[in-house]
């Protein structure tokens, strides 16, 4: 019976791995060729966040969902860089230690999602 509640308590301790690990929050650094470039991170049809001038970098709440960076500077074209979100490292022991609480947990928040950490985007003269 001991070792069944040490086991029930281990499990809702590890709930939410990702949120403890790795946050709910992550920094995304963007570089440009040539800097001094206005950038900015949109995700469902939404700005929701600016970085001029590159080189820079934002602090965004993590989601299920892409971030597209465009970016723009006089006498260069547009460029765009699309920031998939990809499973967060702590997702899988997660699901594997915490089973499906913790997953749930980090789910909901976004914690079980991560970006690319650096973008570098080259803007080609017109």
């Amino acid at each position: 019976m001991i070792y069944r509640c040490l086991a029930l308590g281990l499990i809702a301790a590890l709930g939410g791995c990702s949120s403890i690990i790795e946050g709910r929050s992550q920094q995304i650094q963007v570089n440009t060729n040539p800097p001094g470039a206005m950038c900015r991170l949109d995700r469902e049809g939404q700005t929701i966040a600016t970085i001029s001038p590159t080189p820079g970098s934002a602090y965004i709440e993590k989601t299920k969902h892409d971030i597209t960076v465009v970016c723009d500077k006089e006498g260069y074209q547009q460029a765009t860089y699309l920031n998939h979100s990809g499973a967060a490292g702590a997702t899988f022991g997660n699901i594997v230690l915490g089973g499906g609480i913790g997953w749930a947990i980090d789910s909901a928040t976004g914690s079980d999602n991560k970006y690319d950490g650096v973008v570098n985007i080259t803007l080609p003269p017109i």
